[in-house]
């Protein structure tokens, strides 16, 4: 089996010039592929005490449930505004071009539940900064912050200080 970094497709000068684009919609097409992501990211949770999976739409639920399923934990969606039928908490924040809102359900973290975050990516860290933001408000302690991929030149951990942070791949760029 190859490694994780060959089934990453990365596309130069996408969406502007002088950006490399990840693509990990070339992972999920690749059988082998998808199942050594989910594995690699599984792995980072071995012998971590916590009580459920939490992802954002749509590529934390793709990673998330999964791992969830294997580990026999519940999973949390995290969706954009609007989308989840009752009651929610939600958290906005930064883009690039303006900001967006994310919501949970207001029942869906019960005080003192340890909780891992599951994303395919963390670039900036504003979209992981505002889950945990989520998640604490409901009295959740987010014990470790998985991603498939890191941009590390966007110096997304600094936002982040203080949480355990892990990534199977890294990118020294951006």
């Amino acid at each position: 089996m190859k490694p994780i970094e060959d089934y990453v497709v990365s596309i130069p000068d996408f969406p502007e010039p002088g950006i490399i684009f990840r693509d990990v919609t070339s992972v999920l097409q690749d059988a082998e592929g998808l199942h050594l992501a989910i594995d690699l990211m599984q792995e980072k949770l071995e012998g971590l005490d916590f009580d459920v999976v939490v992802g954002p739409e749509s590529r934390g639920f793709i990673f998330g449930v999964p791992i969830a399923y294997n580990l026999k934990k519940p999973f949390i969606p995290i969706r954009k505004k609007g989308k989840l039928p009752r009651e929610t908490v939600s958290a906005e924040y930064e883009l690039e071009y303006g900001t967006a809102t994310i919501e949970m359900h207001k029942d869906a973290i019960k005080p003192g539940q340890r909780v891992v975050i599951i994303d395919d990516l963390i670039a900036t860290g504003g979209t992981n900064e505002a889950m945990i933001h989520l998640i604490e408000g409901l009295g959740g302690k987010v014990v470790k912050t998985v991603f498939l991929m890191e941009l590390a030149g966007l110096h997304g951990r600094d936002r982040l200080q203080g949480y355990d942070i892990d990534s199977v791949i890294v990118y020294p760029r951006k």
